[in-house]
């Protein structure tokens, strides 16, 4: 297996030096998964947030904004894309939750990065996923900026991964340190996914499939998906498929 895939029944995994993780299998986590807009976090790591709530660990997808688009331009109002999310996070066993921005208009200031801060700190999470930085959409490059900026000033206390969304026409130039197996899980993920019936889903699931397959080949598994850990990150393991052990060659 690849460095960092987990695959044992329990939080496990490698550390990125390559030792055991060293997590009690009984404590419990608050997991957040910022996304710039319903969706994203569904298509990115729906297979491991289920791992996560399956293993009985709190988790909210935390949305930068609602998705509202016009319907002139194709689009879907508030109320669409917001019961979409609903349904979405009941399949997964998360909590939604806004950061109150607007959709392709996200501002990058002062207030706005104190605001999203403040989120944070009143959820207190031990792990955070994020967007990759490196991104075609601007909202998905601001959400990262906000969750960096979050995470520096909440002293690095949390430990920050990215993650990845169609990779190849939204995400560029991902190279991941850690996987985890989500071949049981992917019915939810997929699940998940199409409950945001208003976005297309068979035109976008296709393509995160193809990326699932990709990383599951990577990572020596059927399907995976893949993260960035951020360097000084406080080292949590990453949540495990039933089966198997974990370890890392």
């Amino acid at each position: 297996m690849a460095a960092g895939v987990s695959t044992g029944d329990a939080l496990g995994g490698t550390q990125p030096d390559g030792q055991p993780a060293k997590v009690p299998s009984a404590r419990k986590m608050k997991v957040i998964v910022t996304g710039g807009h319903p969706g994203d976090p569904e298509y990115g790591c729906g297979g491991t947030v289920a791992h996560y709530s399956r293993q009985g660990h709190e988790v909210v997808l935390l949305y930068l904004n609602n998705g509202e688009w016009p319907v002139e331009k194709g689009g879907a109002p508030a109320h669409v894309r917001m019961a979409e999310a609903a349904k979405a996070c009941e399949i997964l066993k998360a909590r939604p939750a806004y950061a109150g921005q607007l959709n392709g208009n996200a501002v990058l200031d002062p207030f706005h990065f104190d605001e999203y801060r403040k989120i944070l700190e009143a959820e207190r999470p031990d792990v955070v996923f994020t967007q990759w930085p490196l991104d075609h959409h601007r909202d998905h490059r601001a959400t990262s900026a906000l969750t960096f900026d979050a995470w520096l000033q909440m002293g690095k206390r949390f430990a920050l991964y990215y993650y990845e969304v169609s990779n190849g026409e939204d995400t560029l130039q991902f190279s991941p340190t850690h996987y985890v197996n989500i071949t049981d899980t992917e019915p939810l993920k997929h699940d998940a996914c199409y409950a945001h019936a208003s976005q297309t889903p068979d035109r976008f699931y296709a393509l995160q499939d193809q990326v699932a397959k990709f990383r599951g080949l990577e990572s020596g598994c059927k399907l995976a998906e893949a993260f960035i850990l951020q360097v000084q990150s406080p080292y949590e393991a990453l949540p495990a498929a039933s089966g198997g052990g974990s370890g890392s060659i």
